[in-house]
């Protein structure tokens, strides 16, 4: 017996038209409905709500559906694996804030840009209008030398320095197949990641050795501008402490001549008159005391006195502020490290411990290699060439690939 044949009488199955199927499903429903048919209308009517319920969900706004879309895929997130851990549900918690503050950080980076050089001018202007002429018409020569190149080189160390930090690629890593190392893919921008290398959230790419994004600069601080930027902070830091520092006894001053002259306003000065000077009429009925003038005030001293008090109190502020960052970056390149890799190796070396072992940053080439290696020294004079003076050379390498442990020699001899 062939397999197309009925067991019983051996003939032929005949297959059923797609008609033929219909007319069954509906006498199948039709006895169904008769057997039960209390069964039937709740049934339809459970169809109905469900219908009615999926149009009046449809009606709902596209970016709604979008967000509740969004926020159901947020929570599935939280238990899609196994290597679920605290940070992965921290992340994704608050990932709607994260975007929130990288997309005002990347709108307002212009207006802070413009903060920092309208205060640095306001500044500059105070110093060439008040201060420079007060120091001319004060200090000794040898002073005054001192001041007008140590100012002026400060001053252009720092406008240098900061245009080449907002201005300069961090750099970015190949978009395309290469053959150099890579130790992960981004997976934000799905694309192979070179050792030290990060996505920024704010612009929106992979960082070669990033160090964080600064809103300062509008700019993320890389491999190529990390130089610039702690240039920069440091040539500020010395220019509000040198402010600060020299201008304090006209700070005082101004201070105190802006309170002289208030108590003079409030309280009304002048000599009294006894005896027979009130007698021969020297003063009016009802009045004892002759009114002197008051020591004259203009509006010009008030101004300078004001700047002079602004210039210090902004300068005096601005040097703690940045001094303290300028520190800390200081002790992370002579560490070997980025902001964001002193993160990362502190949970490393606590990572270790907890096995008995030791963490060893693989980047650290010690404090003097790790400072030469950062600001391009390659011989003795360019520690005032490429240092002291203004120099637009690049950094070592081309963040792609990196040294691991050096043994006991300079990377660059000096």
């Amino acid at each position: 017996m062939t397999s197309g044949q009925n067991k019983f009488t051996g003939k032929k199955k005949s297959k059923l038209t797609s008609s033929e199927i219909h007319l069954l499903v509906l006498a199948f429903y039709k006895c169904r409905m008769r057997w039960c048919s209390s069964s039937a209308f709740h049934l339809l009517r459970c169809v109905r709500l469900r219908l009615c319920s999926r149009r009046g969900r449809n009606r709902l706004p596209l970016w709604i559906r979008e967000i509740w879309a969004y926020m159901r895929l947020l929570a599935k997130s939280l238990y899609v694996n196994s290597l679920t851990d605290s940070d992965v549900v921290f992340d994704s918690v608050f990932e709607p804030v994260f975007l929130t503050v990288d997309y005002i950080t990347r709108w307002f980076g212009l207006v802070f840009v413009c903060l920092v050089v309208i205060l640095t001018s306001s500044i500059v202007v105070i110093a060439y209008v008040v201060l420079l002429p007060l120091i001319l018409n004060t200090y000794s020569p040898p002073w005054i030398a001192w001041h007008v190149c140590y100012g002026h080189w400060n001053l252009i160390m720092i406008a240098f320095h900061y245009y080449k930090a907002a201005n300069t690629s961090p750099g970015y890593p190949p978009t395309e197949k290469h053959d150099g190392p890579v130790v992960s893919v981004c997976k934000k921008c799905i694309i192979p990641k070179p050792a030290r290398t990060h996505h920024c959230g704010i612009c929106n790419r992979c960082i070669l050795k990033m160090d964080h994004h600064c809103p300062w600069l509008n700019n993320c601080v890389g491999h190529f501008n990390h130089r610039y930027f702690f240039s920069f902070c440091l040539f500020m830091t010395l220019g509000c402490v040198y402010c600060s520092i020299s201008g304090r006894n006209l700070f005082l001053d101004a201070y105190n001549a802006l309170e002289h002259f208030k108590h003079l306003e409030l309280e009304k000065p002048g000599i009294p008159v006894t005896g027979m000077g009130l007698l021969i009429g020297l003063l009016p009925s009802g009045q004892t005391h002759y009114q002197t003038p008051a020591p004259p005030y203009t509006f010009k001293d008030k101004m300078i006195h004001k700047s002079i008090i602004y210039m210090w109190v902004l300068t005096s502020t601005v040097g703690v502020a940045l001094g303290a960052l300028t520190i800390w970056h200081a002790v992370l390149i002579s560490r070997g490290e980025t902001s964001i890799e002193r993160h990362i190796n502190s949970k490393e070396t606590k990572r270790m411990a907890k096995w008995g072992k030791v963490y060893r940053n693989p980047f650290n080439y010690g404090r003097l290699n790790n400072w030469k290696i950062f600001l391009g020294v390659e011989k003795r004079s360019h520690w005032v060439t490429r240092v002291l003076l203004p120099s637009a050379h690049p950094p070592h390498g081309d963040g792609l690939t990196w040294a691991v442990f050096p043994v006991k020699k300079d990377l660059i001899p000096v």
